[in-house]
């Protein structure tokens, strides 16, 4: 079975410094409909406003590359396909800059066809009275993609930034909309509010639309993206803000106080005491001091018992007296919301006072090589929740070979993440409608579109998302850690048992 490929060093640093940044400390939370304060980010040492001079770097890639032709696919990749050279040498002027490079062709990524094409195999919309617009010329379309690559943790979301260029890479080596090919146009919002608002000031100016982006303080493009009509299809939306944007939607669709039933489900019928002897652990800044209380109330809905819902302060390292009290109180199902430097000091904690719960539950952001290799024997046995295809089981899925070979195009040795899944059906998402309206492509009848866009899964990529709608999407699987392999555990099928609001 294949693995999760290693993640590069400057990834696995930021990961860790992750966890002393209040501000981006639960971004992974989004998949259980995280918001993030700007106001508490502020407050926890965040920096939500007041960058000087030009902070946004920008540029454009067309068909994704750095010249010249891509290289080999990855380990997960299928058979080879036949990719031809396209794109081109071009500049584009950034929010503080300018910069142009080059794109090659497919390379040995493989070029599945019908669902998985790079044009979904969408029927094509007439390209009769197709006009060039913002972001919109004869030969192409220029996307964008603001996420957050520099900051205090640099790379963060470096990964969305890749699948976008991955899927641009994999569309321009096969297909056209109406004879255009796609370019990209990417900026670092780095993890700052203003950043983002200067991206999306400039993506008003010079991009079609907004794809795959990603960012910690994603309110601050909010308001430019609406104003100027801007469609954003998001990896995830984080806060109020940008969820109330009415241009703004998310591959991943997520609502704040709506929580998956199928969490409390799964305890209720694997560990059904553990299920009335439950702990909810969550830091003390941003969105998970909000997330903590509410599914812990959620879950408390839907039949389980929770003796001890306690807060740990950002700047806490002794976790021993909150084991403690777990062991006092007979706690027999632990979840935390946290990242997963947390989640390692908690379970280090509990196996240094021998305290073995039946159940560690935590978010997909767990599911990685560095949690794994930072946690050694304390994190054996921890349950994570997924809404997506494991990148373990990416044979089963077509649609998840294709973004792990193409990722490894544009970016060789590169880890698949969580968000870089969901940026990756962003982009799909986008190519999609833009090749169904055609001649029709604007970008209020995009957004119009995508109002309509409901049970969403980018071809079996991940479970069902509803991004016009907007409402958090119900099914869930889970892993749970078998020594350094993730292994199914409580069937390797989606539950889907609706949605309980706190």
């Amino acid at each position: 079975m294949p693995t999760l490929r290693r993640t590069r060093a400057r990834r696995r640093a930021g990961a860790v410094a992750l966890g002393t940044l209040a501000g981006a400390l639960t971004l992974s939370l989004a998949a259980c409909g995280s918001q993030l304060d700007p106001n508490q980010v502020v407050g926890a040492g965040g920096t939500a406003a007041g960058v000087q001079g030009g902070a946004v770097a920008g540029g454009e890639v067309p068909g994704a590359g750095t010249g010249g032709d891509l290289g080999a696919g990855g380990d997960l990749g299928t058979s080879s396909g036949t990719g031809g050279s396209t794109g081109g040498t071009t500049g584009g002027t950034g929010a503080t800059g300018s910069g142009g490079t080059s794109a090659g062709g497919g390379g040995d990524a493989p070029q599945p066809g019908g669902e998985n094409a790079a044009d979904g195999g969408t029927k094509a919309g007439s390209c009769d009275g197709f006009k060039d617009q913002v972001g919109v010329t004869s030969k192409t379309i220029t996307i964008g993609n603001a996420s957050d690559i520099s900051g205090p943790v640099p790379g963060i979301f470096e990964s969305s930034q890749d699948a976008v260029k991955a899927y641009v890479a994999y569309f321009n080596a096969s297909t056209d909309i109406c004879g255009r090919k796609l370019s990209l146009k990417t900026y670092d919002s780095r993890t700052d509010a203003a950043a983002d608002q200067q991206a999306y000031a400039d993506g008003c100016e010079n991009v079609f639309a907004m794809i795959g982006s990603m960012s910690a303080f994603d309110s601050g493009g909010a308001a430019a993206a609406e104003g100027c009509g801007l469609p954003d299809i998001r990896s995830a939306m984080v806060t109020g803000d940008r969820a109330s944007c009415g241009t703004c939607f998310g591959a991943q669709s997520t609502v704040a106080n709506q929580f998956q039933n199928a969490v409390p489900d799964y305890v209720k019928k694997n560990f059904p005491d553990a299920a009335g002897k439950a702990a909810m652990l969550y830091i003390n800044a941003g969105a998970a001091a909000e997330n903590g209380k509410l599914q812990a109330a959620a879950m408390t809905k839907r039949g389980m018992k929770f003796s001890m819902v306690q807060a740990i302060d950002i700047a806490e390292f002794n976790y021993a007296p909150y084991v403690q009290q777990m062991k006092d109180k007979g706690v027999k199902y632990v979840q935390m919301i946290a990242q997963p430097p947390q989640f390692v000091r908690l379970a280090d904690a509990m196996q240094q006072q021998g305290f073995k719960p039946d159940v560690f539950m935590i978010d997909p952001s767990a599911y990685s090589l560095e949690y794994i290799e930072s946690g050694g024997s304390a994190v054996d046995g921890t349950t994570v929740f997924t809404n997506f295809v494991p990148f373990a089981e990416a044979s089963s899925n077509k649609e998840m070979q294709t973004y792990v070979s193409w990722l490894n195009q544009v970016r060789p040795g590169a880890e698949p993440t969580f968000f870089g899944v969901f940026s990756w059906s962003a982009a799909r998402l986008f190519v999609e409608r833009a090749v169904a309206l055609g001649g029709k492509l604007s970008r209020e009848s995009l957004v119009a579109d995508l109002g309509k866009v409901s049970d969403w899964t980018a071809n079996g990529m991940h479970s069902p998302q509803y991004p016009g709608p907007r409402r958090t999407g119900d099914c869930w699987r889970f892993l749970k850690l078998d020594g350094t392999s993730w292994v199914p555990t409580g069937g390797n099928k989606y539950t889907c048992a609706g949605l309980t609001t706190a």
